[in-house]
């Protein structure tokens, strides 16, 4: 394999895959030059030391780009749709575009002609980049998919150049970790039987007794306060995590299913995520009305898919995001949640929007709004179900009719023997 051009930018972490495609796309693909891009979408700072250091160790030119700001503010965008998949808050998945176009810039700036990852051919994250990659003129490079790749081959092959990975050991578990969220796969957790034990977590603390409760104040259905105090979605999100997080809040074991058909076991943590997400759909349900919450948990459920598939530009998520957006201007108001037991409950909400009446729900109240009284209620509890009685009573008629015709028709047989 050759290729035409002699520059290609390579989205890099410094773990094992990525580091065995530096030599790879010199050797296999004819690159005179890998520049490495590392995007920082809240990851731990010792993951980018160990990139810098692995980049130096390999003579690789390495651009470190601060995408939190972005990718705190998609994950709000989340928040307004709700937005999980199988059970779980979308933090890899909603990573990867703004990971995948903050790449894609910087190999433009840079003159590239390619642009390659390190991504399996088993797994989303190939798709998520190449959706937004494949919209530019660059060539797309995937080499461990394209080479057929496994884990065993990488490892030796680093060996066996001497490249910075500590002979390819990176540890039990393969972790992925951003503002949003924390998952870890690999080993033992791939087996769906195996039971983990506290040495997966490092963001959340084993549930215990204590409980704490906290304020979310929310404005146009975004997380604006905790406690009254103002927040970016940088600082709430760090902030969520810490203190939800040592209540145990935001654990999730899925059996997920994959893009590509394939079912996986994934374990994640995402402390604030819970949070916000709880508050959230607490808050919408005191002001939207029962037809916009019905609805509005299609439209939630389709920005979700599209957001796990890495599609958040896709022309159905703008249009379900007017829907959304028209919904949200009466999300605002604050709500309390209650950490207790591993869980995020919430236990008050309050807005000036709420579709609620303290007078008209009351059982201590005769005369309510709009003089409705009790007794008003008589006529709608007896139609209330009265097609669905008529359609039982003609059913059943029908049968005994056919019962009795089908004894008739039995004597006449035997009459005529």
């Amino acid at each position: 394999m050759t290729a035409a051009h002699q520059k290609v930018a390579l989205a890099f972490s410094g773990g094992l895959d990525t580091t065995v495609c530096v030599p790879l796309l010199k050797e296999e693909y004819g690159y005179d030059e890998v520049i490495g891009v590392t995007v920082d979408v809240g990851q731990p700072e010792p993951e980018f030391a160990e990139a810098e250091e692995t980049a130096e160790a390999l003579g690789l030119d390495i651009h470190v780009v601060d995408a939190k700001e972005e990718f705190a503010a998609l994950c709000f965008d989340g928040v307004r749709a709700n937005a999980t998949y199988q059970g779980y808050p979308l933090g890899t998945a909603m990573a990867r575009p703004v990971i995948a176009s903050a790449i894609l810039e910087v190999a433009e700036e840079e003159g590239c002609t390619g642009i390659a990852h390190g991504c399996t051919g088993k797994g989303n994250d190939q798709l998520r980049f190449e959706a937004v990659w494949r919209d530019s003129d660059l060539e797309v490079i995937a080499p461990i998919r394209e080479l057929g790749l496994t884990r065993a081959w990488e490892k030796e092959y680093a060996a066996e150049r001497d490249l910075p990975v500590e002979g390819g050991n990176e540890g039990d578990w393969s972790i992925d970790t951003n503002l949003w969220s924390r998952s870890v796969e690999g080993k033992e957790l791939e087996e769906p039987s195996y039971v983990p034990g506290e040495e997966i977590y490092a963001w959340t603390s084993a549930p215990g007794s204590e409980t704490l409760e906290l304020e979310i104040g929310f404005e146009d259905g975004y997380a604006v306060s905790l406690d009254g105090e103002a927040m970016d979605p940088v600082e709430m999100t760090e902030t969520l995590n810490e203190t939800a997080g040592a209540y145990g809040v935001g654990r999730t074991d899925v059996m997920e299913d994959r893009m590509l058909g394939l079912k996986v076991r994934e374990n994640y943590e995402h402390p604030a995520a819970t949070v916000l997400l709880s508050a959230h759909e607490g808050l919408e349900s005191l002001v939207l009305t029962k037809e916009e919450r019905m609805f509005k948990n299609y439209v939630d459920q389709e920005w979700a898919e599209k957001a796990y598939e890495g599609l958040v530009n896709a022309p159905l998520v703008r249009a379900l995001e007017g829907f959304i957006d028209e919904t949200q201007t009466k999300v605002t108001g604050t709500v309390t949640i209650r950490l207790e037991g591993g869980q995020a409950r919430v236990v008050g909400r309050e807005s000036p929007y709420a579709v609620y009446s303290a007078e008209a729900a009351s059982f201590n109240t005769e005369d309510v709004m709009g003089g409705i009284e009790q007794n008003d209620a008589t006529g709608v509890a007896k139609y209330h179900g009265f097609q669905e009685r008529l359609a039982n009573k003609v059913a059943a008629a029908a049968q005994a009719k056919a019962n009795a015709e089908a004894v008739t028709d039995g004597g006449n047989a035997e009459d005529a023997e």
